[in-house]
């Protein structure tokens, strides 16, 4: 219960939103976490040219309004019975907007998005990219934040520096959600800016001085779970304390309970994103993966509590369906790919190579493309599909055996949310891939479940973290067909993984 002046509210929801790559969710929960309303809308895809992604912020932020709006209505329930808000949102995705008007400058620059990758070369030839990598975890790429706010202040040189902030699409809509008194973020998310100190967790003056950009138009960094303001009373007709902020793939980690070493979640979404957590020590790969913070929050006596992870960054999954979907015209629904896939016994030697938006984790390759190769004239398009499915899996397969041998912890399973994840023929080949099981829950929403826990959490709404954690019911466990994984390469249908390889490596450096 909540009392303000002589009015008493009963606060019985947490509401959560999930702002994404291809739409922008609310959800309502209830005090069993348990979901009672939501909506969602499509976003936006701006393509000015190949290579580059825009979202318009104001529709970002004016679609964050419909779907809180629609999701309370749905919920049948009054805003001010709501405890406390948690945001959780697509990474990376930056942005710079006058904080005199609210205008932004211009569209916000989508993680995938290619534009900066001269400059990435450029910081590699100039010897940077240990520098940047000890303080950051992160691969010099241009799939992180910082040379997007280097490619956009210099675009608005003629703008006063002193008028200008700048954010990931957290910050913009925290901003926007407390009526322009908030700018903030938090560790998880200012953590893929390649800004943060992985150490000090804080803005790291050398990086700063690197990218050239001034410390002033940059969000204060905040715990993760903790107050960061209240929503302003003319958005809703209540003030909501917002309490959690975490990037969507941290987000998912919390919300599938993988709070210590060993456990990893992969969520195959438009990428697939593998992350482990590593406990309270920063982990350093030798294969390529990158160290980020889990989330963080502050301890009583006000020092601050930090969970790393690794992490590795498949910037093509989900997507490459939509293409089979919307560009080939192969499926008509991306449901479809599932049935195509078992009409054939195998992928007819066809191997693809999901590589849009360059490849991620383990090669960083802003240069690689897509491919198909080994297609004959008795190739069929089932065989196409297939060999798509194959390669998302093959993907997560490479970035487990990087992990494994990373860490002193062995991954014994592993936990999957995102769309693609509906696909039983996927998830059934990443098992046997794996050679672990493969669990997914019946709630695939993991991601804004992940962030509903947090701000409960963080307000007290809930209590116990490993009670609701436990309370998650599992839908399906996809057993391998091989379960030894010192047989991995060796072991059907990884016979094929070598070759799956050999296509890879044809791909990198495409265009150089």
């Amino acid at each position: 219960m909540d009392t303000v002046g002589s009015t008493t509210r009963s606060l019985d929801y947490i509401l959560a939103l999930d702002l994404g790559t291809t739409g922008n969710r609310a959800f309502v929960f209830n005090a069993e976490g348990n979901i009672v309303g939501q909506a969602y809308k499509e976003l936006t895809q701006h393509y000015p040219q190949p290579g580059w992604l825009e979202h318009d912020p104001e529709e970002i932020w004016q679609d964050t309004c419909w779907v809180m709006e629609t999701a309370i209505l749905n919920a049948q329930i009054t805003p001010s019975a709501i405890a406390a808000l948690g945001l959780t949102v697509q990474r990376e995705t930056c942005l710079i907007w006058d904080k005199t008007t609210g205008k932004p400058l211009q569209r916000a620059i989508v993680w995938q998005d290619r534009r900066t990758a001269p400059l990435c070369h450029q910081l590699q030839e100039q010897g940077y990219a240990q520098e940047i990598y000890d303080r950051t975890g992160l691969i010099i790429d241009a799939y992180f934040s910082a040379t997007k706010l280097r490619w956009l202040l210099d675009k608005f040189t003629d703008v006063d520096p002193n008028n200008i902030l700048a954010g990931t699409i957290d910050s913009w809509v925290l901003w926007n959600l407390t009526g322009g008194k908030v700018h903030a973020t938090d560790h998880s998310n200012a953590s893929r800016t390649m800004l943060m100190n992985l150490k000090t967790c804080e803005w790291d003056e050398t990086l700063l001085e690197i990218f050239q950009i001034p410390a002033h138009i940059l969000p204060k960094i905040q715990p993760s779970l903790g107050v960061f303001g209240v929503t302003d009373a003319t958005l809703l007709g209540a003030e909501i304390p917002i309490t959690a902020i975490l990037g969507d793939q941290q987000a998912a980690l919390f919300g599938h309970g993988c709070d210590r070493p060993g456990s990893m979640k992969c969520t195959y979404g438009t990428g697939s994103f593998l992350v482990a957590h590593t406990g309270s020590e920063i982990v350093r790969s030798p294969h390529q993966l990158i160290s980020t913070v889990a989330w963080t929050q502050a301890n009583p006596s006000g020092t601050l509590d930090v969970g790393y992870a690794l992490e590795g960054s498949m910037f093509t999954s989900g997507a490459c369906i939509q293409w089979l979907r919307d560009r080939l015209k192969l499926i008509k629904t991306s449901a479809e790919s599932e049935a195509m896939a078992n009409q054939v016994t195998d992928n007819g030697g066809v191997y693809f190579v999901p590589a849009f938006s360059g490849l991620g984790a383990p090669y960083w390759d802003m240069s690689a493309r897509g491919a198909f190769f080994g297609i004959t004239a008795s190739v069929q398009p089932e065989h196409l599909v297939r060999a798509v499915l194959e390669a998302i899996a093959y993907q997560v397969v490479e970035v487990v055996l990087a992990i494994n041998a990373s860490t002193s912890t062995p991954l014994g399973r592993l936990t999957v949310d995102g769309g693609a994840c509906e696909n039983n023929f996927l998830m059934q080949f990443q098992a046997d891939v794996l050679g672990i099981p493969v669990e997914r829950p019946i709630m695939r929403d993991t991601t804004v479940q992940g962030v509903a826990f947090a701000a409960g959490l963080a307000v007290g709404f809930w209590q116990n973290y490993e009670a609701l954690v436990q309370q998650r019911q599992i839908e399906r466990v996809f057993e391998p067909n091989s379960v030894d994984p010192k047989q991995l390469v060796a072991s059907s249908p990884l016979s094929n993984f070598d070759t799956w390889q050999k296509a890879v490596k044809r791909t990198l450096a495409w265009t150089e």
